[in-house]
Order: structure tokens, then C-alpha cells, then sequence
């Protein structure tokens, strides 16, 4: 009945042995966790409810229960890089991005819906954001994304993709609706940009220009300190192994 795809079968094997496999071999700094608790936390902001009506605080609790420190300096934004961010991040060895924390590593690149009057999940089909913005995924993230600001501290990295079509800094989006706005003033010492075009992509945006120039003008207005690099050699050498 929903555009979207359905819950990603074994969702629930899939949360909690990645709960385990993060707090075990991924970063064990973070200490005990109750995955149980936590996978009974995040199933219960969404089952039995109405898949078009899930708002960001019914994670409130799982996001309680599963949050961990992020260390300073090694937060790491993005947008419409994905695969990009995930390696480059490398599981939190050289950054830790949303994906990297326990919230956020449980959910990556899943899907999932209940129904109303229903404990069960919907495995058919899940309203996409078209259809309903309060949908349960959409909630999920904008919760997770606005935690994650909140407690980035130090120098915060932004790795923007210079080929998109449509701009690297996308408004509405992530970003600029739920990460910008959560950020905390007195805890970031520095923000770095790097707008990085892919492999033989076109170069549509850089440092200074049309969307990329809307983001810097509007973190300055905003009072931090913004250095801006285009095809930052790092993340380059990344791409050109792919």
C-alpha cells in the first residue's frame, strides 16, 4: 500500500547482533550496553502506531539507552556521499560520523514501518518521505542526526560531494535543518568543509561557490570559524583506490 520498500527482513536479529558486534569489536570503549533493552526501545517508538504519525522523540528512549561519547575533533558530517563517508570514516578509527556511533551504526542503511493496531512490523511496504514526513525511518535520523551534533565537539569536518547535481549543500536536508541547528556554539572550536568532486565526475561546486558559499556565509554569520578545501588529497587518494 506504501511506495517505499518493506522492513528489512530480520530486523530485529540484525539490530541486536550489531549492538553486540559494536559494543564487542567495533569500539568496546563505550562499555556495557543492554541490547535487548535498546532493540525493545527502538521497536516500541514505532510498532502499533500509525506509520505516517512517528516523530523524532518516540526514539527518545533508545537514543538514552544506546548514547555514548563522541570523541572531540572527530566528528564527520556529510551529504550525498554515503559509501564515500563510511570508508573514509574507517568505523571510527580515522572519524567517527553518525554512522560510526552505537545509534546510528544499529540502523545504517536499514528499513522499517509498524502498523497501526498491529505488533507486528510491515514487511510489504513503508511510506517513503513523499508520502509522509513523519514516517518512521525519516524520525529515526532526525533524532539521531541532532544528537549527534549536540555532543560534536572540537574541530567539525563536513565532506561534501562537488559533482552532485542539485548542490552539495542541500537545502531542505539533513545538514542544514538538523545538524546546523543542534550544533553547540561554545563546543566547536573550528569547522572544516571539504568539497570533493568524484573520480572523472564533473566539478559543479567548490569552495566559495553557489551552495558551498551559502553554507560558509551562513556557519560565519553564525559565529564559527570555517576553512573551506576542494578535492581534499585524503579523501582523493580514497576515491581513486575505489
Amino acid at each position: 500500500k506504501w511506495k517505499g520498500e518493506g522492513t528489512t527482513q530480520n530486523l530485529e536479529s540484525i539490530v541486536i547482533g550489531r549492538c553486540y558486534d559494536y559494543i564487542g569489536i567495533v569500539n568496546p570503549a563505550v562499555g556495557e550496553k543492554n541490547c535487548s533493552a535498546i532493540w525493545e526501545a527502538f521497536k516500541n517508538a514505532f510498532i502499533n502506531k500509525d506509520p505516517c504519525n512517528i516523530l523524532p522523540n518516540d526514539y527518545e528512549l533508545f537514543i538514552n539507552l544506546s548514547f555514548h561519547t563522541i570523541p572531540p575533533n572527530k566528528s564527520l558530517f556529510w551529504e550525498n556521499n554515503q559509501l564515500l563517508v563510511n570508508s573514509f570514516a574507517g568505523r571510527g578509527r580515522r572519524y567517527m560520523s553518525l554512522a560510526d556511533t552505537l545509534f546510528g551504526f544499529v540502523a545504517d542503511y536499514l528499513n522499517w514501518c509498524g502498523q497501526a493496531n498491529s505488533a507486528g512490523l510491515d514487511y510489504e511496504s513503508c511510506p517513503t518521505t513523499e508520502e509522509c514526513e513523519n514516517n518512521a525511518v525519516e524520525s529515526f535520523w532526525r533524532k539521531a542526526s541532532a544528537t549527534y551534533a549536540q555532543h560534536s565537539s572540537g574541530v567539525i569536518h563536513v565532506l561534501l560531494n562537488g559533482s552532485v547535481v542539485g548542490g552539495a549543500y542541500p537545502e531542505p536536508g539533513f545538514f542544514a535543518d538538523y545538524e546546523i541547528p543542534n550544533l553547540q556554539k561554545d563546543k566547536v572550536s573550528e569547522i572544516v568543509i571539504w568539497v570533493v568532486d568524484d573520480i572523472e565526475g564533473p566539478d559543479i561546486e567548490s569552495c566559495g561557490t553557489h551552495t558551498v558559499k551559502i553554507l560558509e556565509n551562513r556557519l560565519k554569520t553564525l559565529g564559527y570559524d570555517v576553512t573551506c578545501t576542494d578535492n581534499y588529497k585524503s579523501v582523493m587518494f580514497l576515491l581513486c583506490l575505489d
